[in-house]
């Protein structure tokens, strides 16, 4: 089944893969990118660098819908906002020009086993102590950290980002749809020049569904964070963040 030359039905395994990846990514603020990284390359048999930079394409477009739907539901803080934002950016700056001489894939074992500890600390906080909300002290640093890993390994903006954040108790509906939001201008910072070398027939294939299927999920992911009781975010946050870096060591040592 054709439409303006595309073939439709090529396209659903794409759409599922970015309504999955960003229902889960909406919902807890983070593992887009590893999970359709992993499903491209894992299952559809992307080549790796491929699969990298059509994410990174959708991801500008799928930050911003979620960023939206976060906003409209309440789930920014907007001071929290404000205090990652200019961190974040200089970061990823950061990140995007001084390692591109350095091999990041030496260090990223080490930060997936960090964030797997902090996803067991989560999940283990979640089941045993009942969350105690209060702000955070350590966001400037945070942000810095977080957008200097996203740039340089690719991803880690959300696992390092509202793992932290939760773990010094933070709302946490506020947390995932504030770095959800302040992921969109990251993500379009990070790959500006990159955008602007792109042509039209880039946006066909694997990326038209992952965009197709990542703005349709963007709503259903800030509704989720909403409804989500303190107790439950920490537990599904601590689960998925253990899970996805435990698979991130795994390829990476494998």
């Amino acid at each position: 089944m054709e439409f303006l030359g595309i073939d439709l039905s090529g396209l659903l395994p794409f759409i599922a893969i970015g309504f999955a990846a960003q229902l889960v990514d909406g919902a807890l603020g983070m593992a887009f990118g590893v999970i359709t990284n992993t499903m491209l390359v894992g299952v559809l048999g992307l080549p790796p660098a491929q699969a990298s930079q059509r994410v990174h394409v959708v991801e500008c477009f799928t930050t911003a819908t979620s960023g939206i739907s976060h906003l409209l539901h309440g789930n920014i803080d907007g001071k929290l906002f404000v205090r990652l934002l200019v961190p974040g950016v200089i970061g990823g700056v950061a990140g995007a020009y001084l390692l591109t001489s350095i091999d990041a894939s030496v260090i990223k074992p080490f930060v997936l086993a960090y964030l797997a500890g902090m996803g067991l600390y989560l999940l283990a906080r979640g089941l045993l102590y009942p969350p105690k909300i209060r702000e955070a002290k350590r966001i400037a640093p945070l942000g810095l950290i977080g957008g200097f890993l996203d740039a340089a390994g690719g991803g880690g903006w959300g696992p390092v980002v509202t793992s932290n954040l939760l773990v010094q108790g933070a709302e946490p509906r506020k947390v995932v749809g504030t770095v959800n939001s302040v992921e969109f201008f990251l993500t379009v910072t990070i790959s500006a020049t990159f955008i602007f070398h792109l042509g039209i027939a880039d946006l066909a294939g694997a990326t038209l569904g992952l965009l197709i299927g990542g703005i349709a999920a963007a709503p259903f992911g800030a509704l989720a964070a909403k409804h989500f009781r303190p107790k439950v975010m920490l537990i599904l946050v601590g689960a998925a963040l253990s899970v996805t870096s435990a698979w991130g060591i795994y390829t990476a040592l494998s």
